[in-house]
């Protein structure tokens, strides 16, 4: 297979949703690999500090701060919790320190200079001859290495110390004696982005590569001078500059300065090689270096010393590939991804055939016979063991060898001994499956990119989903059908209840789905909201109500209205058998018809009959019946801060006193119900939802809601409707008016013996206008036949002294009235200024 069908589109998947690994998890009923199967990530996070290292510090609760051994009993990053010497397994005196701030030495530092070490009183206490106790810590060879309290480097890990900008040796991938340095360019984790020097202004390939700093071909400046090796540029870029010019390069690489804190560290991380006994002309099995997604012949080419050799893989082909081609590697006795032969057969894998190789099958007593080679003998291999944490299904993340830039979410498909066979996800083209042993310095915990501020590719889009917005699901998550949603279906003729605005629901596909529960039944929930007179009244209905959790799965959902933004907490179901409750219980959340959507699609009647029936039965006998309410949905507007959040009391929905004609006539070609709110969008103005206000309370709406009520009912005729089922119906307990309270014959019922046409008395006051506060004017505009205008006023923050300077003139333009509103609007501020002189201003 060429390396171009393996290559990867490292942008395939990073246009869509942000993946979430424990969501992933969750769906796919898959376990990541346990962290601690990567020892190289958990050695990186060391600072070297570890527990049982001596050091001395100062003891602050002296008077002349004296210092004292102390032990380290634990780290956590740059912080370290010490016990004084003598304390023994006493924790009562335990301490935490920052060591980036904390005044820390090794042994023997305060006699160096001339300190006074005196130990703390509860030493003194438990010890009375403290001196000898002094004199044997400090005779101990456990002292914390002086480099890591040096600064600036103490506390830093490894990582830490390979930041951008400084420099590496490099030893060549095919000849141990040559090495080349190297500048970090990024370090991402441990993992280093690499450009060879000399190299600027070239291309990115081969001058730039990626390595984990514990690869065993990365050294510290000078390494190659202390060892021996000559210093020449990888062989594929000796064309690229003349000798003179490669010598200038060569000449600064040797002047570069030495970090004595990162030698160290190189030091201590790198395994010690141990001596080999191949031998040129050994045949093994290895997987292949340039495509490393199977096993092939190979054969041992060189021996350079008792600890390397190279291995280059057959070709029968007879065509010479260079050693720069990456058909040939260097090994040692301990390096992965050599076997013996038969290897494969023995543990019932394939072997691939050496280019050119001829017959049906390989055999390698027939191909040892005809290279006239030997088999190198097993004792030339290390003890196979197989003590770790891998297992198959397993979730990591996963370098893709071909394109090092690209570390995707992979799935372990087959374990062999130490070795793992890993699927890539994300990938344009399949790609067969990467065999990597699991000690490998490529391979990830789960969620290491996100650590690490590293785009991490996860699986792609598919095709399954028929809708075109930016639903996404993971092809694995689809093959599981405990969480396949089906198609959820938009039923159109259905009642779309006061919330929905019926021409909005009919411009929505005919279907969205089938896909993932969660993100199918997201998108259902999106594009309902969008399609509300209001949307932020029906996300805060649809937001989680802790009192009846479905125990499904928390979303964030949005909704913007008037240029605010609103989000709050909607519960999803996960499962597909859930999916048809969930759509039932939201519809009758929404008070419209249980069928508006849902998998079922209604074909010509529904069900629920719910073309002849008005709201009412919806609001009644579908509507929620619950003592608390929330308020606003949490987080509130994003362009209010500190907002006072309320709790907000369900209140009964009213009909609206003015209806505009040509608005309603529009309506006339639905299904709508008569009597229903919906088809003018009048109501999204009309009634707009109190508690998502920014200024108003639930309280005040709640309490103004039935003093409105009555002057409705007067103005809007009742429309006939079916019978409802013979339940009684409870009646609601009119609240009694807050003050201050306004006494006019005009907004009473008409008694028998009174006409509607009679002139109204004047009006009586009970407290001045000049002391009314906001609220006292939205309650006494509820009062009158202007009631829909109150939000206006509330929206404007009119008080009492604001509503007397209004006049007609005022009213249009600020109010944005026409003249017939605005004159009947004044009327009634003309009547609050006359009630004010009369009885106020005298």
């Amino acid at each position: 297979m060429s390396q171009e069908t393996l290559e990867s589109d490292g942008d395939s998947a990073q246009d869509v949703p942000d993946f979430n690994w424990d969501d992933y998890l969750e769906e796919t009923g898959a376990v990541s690999v346990p962290h601690h199967s990567f020892k190289h990530v958990d050695q990186g996070l060391q600072t070297g500090l570890t527990p049982g290292m001596k050091l001395e510090v100062c003891v602050r609760s002296e008077a002349d701060n004296p210092y004292w051994v102390a032990n380290i009993i634990t780290t956590c990053g740059q912080l370290l919790l010490l016990r004084y010497e003598g304390y023994q397994d006493d924790r009562r005196a335990d301490f935490w320190c920052d060591i980036m701030t904390a005044d820390l030495h090794t042994l023997g530092w305060s006699r160096q200079h001339g300190k006074s070490m005196r130990p703390p009183e509860g030493v003194r206490e438990k010890h009375q001859d403290w001196e000898a106790l002094l004199e044997k810590a400090l005779a101990e060879e456990c002292s914390v290495p002086a480099n890591l309290l040096e600064l600036p480097q103490r506390g830093r890990d490894p990582v830490e110390l390979l930041c951008a900008g400084c420099y590496v040796e490099l030893q060549d991938s095919v000849d141990p004696g040559l090495a080349w340095a190297a500048e970090v360019e990024e370090n991402v984790g441990g993992r280093l982005k690499l450009r060879l020097v000399g190299t600027e202004g070239l291309p990115d390939t081969p001058a730039t590569l990626w390595l984990f700093y514990l690869h065993p071909r990365l050294h510290p400046p000078g390494w190659a001078k202390e060892h021996g090796c000559t210093l020449r540029p990888p062989s594929d870029l000796l064309a690229l500059r003349t000798e003179e010019e490669w010598e200038e390069v060569r000449q600064r690489i040797s002047e570069l300065p030495q970090d004595e804190a990162l030698t160290a560290e190189f030091t201590k991380d790198q395994p010690a090689i141990s001596a080999h006994c191949f031998k040129e002309g050994m045949k093994l099995e290895a997987v292949d270096p340039a495509a490393p997604i199977s096993i092939r012949p190979a054969t041992v080419t060189k021996v350079f010393s008792e600890q390397y050799f190279l291995v280059t893989m057959d070709d029968l082909c007879g065509i010479e590939e260079s050693e720069g081609a990456g058909r040939s590697f260097l090994c040692h006795r301990d390096s992965p991804g050599i076997f013996p032969a038969q290897w494969s057969l023995k543990n019932g894998l394939p072997l691939s055939p050496p280019p050119g190789y001829q017959g049906p099958d390989f055999d390698w007593a027939d191909y040892l016979k005809q290279c006239e080679a030997e088999a190198a003998p097993q004792h030339c291999f290390p003890t196979e063991q197989c003590d770790h944490s891998f297992k198959e299904a397993m979730k990591l993340e996963a370098v893709n060898p071909l394109s090092p830039e690209h570390i995707h979410v992979a799935t372990v498909t087959r374990v062999k001994g130490q070795y793992i066979w890993l699927s890539l996800e994300g990938l344009k083209q399949p790609m067969p499956e990467l065999i990597v042993h699991v000690d490998s310095i490529d391979i990830f915990p789960v969620s290491w990119c996100e650590t690490n501020g590293y785009p991490l590719v996860y699986p792609i889009k598919p095709s399954g989903i028929q809708h075109e917005s930016s639903l996404w699901t993971p092809m694995a998550w689809q093959g599981n059908g405990k969480y396949c949603c089906p198609k959820i279906y938009f039923n159109h003729r259905c009642f779309s209840g006061p919330y929905l605005n019926k021409g909005r629901i009919a411009e929505l596909p005919q279907f969205i789905g089938p896909g993932n529960c969660v993100l199918v039944l997201k998108e259902v929930l999106t594009l309902l909201i969008n399609s509300a007179y209001k949307p932020s009244r029906v996300l805060r209905e649809l937001q989680l109500d802790q009192e009846s959790r479905w125990q499904g799965h928390g979303e964030t959902l949005k909704a913007k209205y008037k240029g605010k933004s609103y989000r709050a907490t909607v519960e999803i179901v996960r499962t597909a058998d859930r999916v048809a409750d969930f759509c039932r219980k939201t519809c009758i959340k929404l008070e419209c018809c249980p069928n508006l959507f849902g998998p079922r699609m209604v074909l010509e009647r529904c069900s629920e009959n719910c073309s002849v029936l008005t709201k009412t039965k919806y609001t009644y006998y579908y509507g929620k019946k619950k003592s608390k309410r929330v308020g606003r949905p949490p987080g509130g507007h994003s362009n209010l801060e500190g907002g006072v959040k309320r709790r907000g009391r369900r209140r009964k929905r009213r009909k609206q006193l003015f209806v505009h004609k040509k608005r309603r006539s529009s309506a006339s070609v639905d299904n709508t119900p008569a009597g229903s709110p919906q088809g003018s969008g009048e109501e999204e103005d009309l009634d707009e939802d109190d508690s998502l206000s920014e200024d108003s309370g639930s309280e005040l709406q709640d309490d103004l809601q039935d003093d409105s009520e009555q002057s409705v009912s007067k103005s809007q005729p009742t429309t006939p409707s079916p019978s409802p089922p013979a339940t009684p119906r409870p009646t609601r307990r009119r609240r009694k008016p807050r003050s201050p309270s306004f006494s006019d014959d005009e907004n009473r019922p008409p008694s028998p013996k009174t006409s509607k046409a009679e002139p109204p008395q004047k009006l009586c006051l009970d407290t001045s206008p000049l002391e009314w506060s906001v609220t006292d004017v939205v309650r006494f505009i509820r009062t009158t036949d202007c009631a829909p205008l109150a939000r206006i006023f509330l929206d404007q923050e009119i008080d009492g002294q604001a509503l007397l300077l209004l006049n007609l003139p005022t009213v249009q333009e600020c109010m944005d009235l026409k003249l017939g509103p605005a004159i009947k609007l004044c009327h009634h501020i003309e009547r609050v200024k006359l009630a004010f002189y009369q009885q106020f201003a005298t």
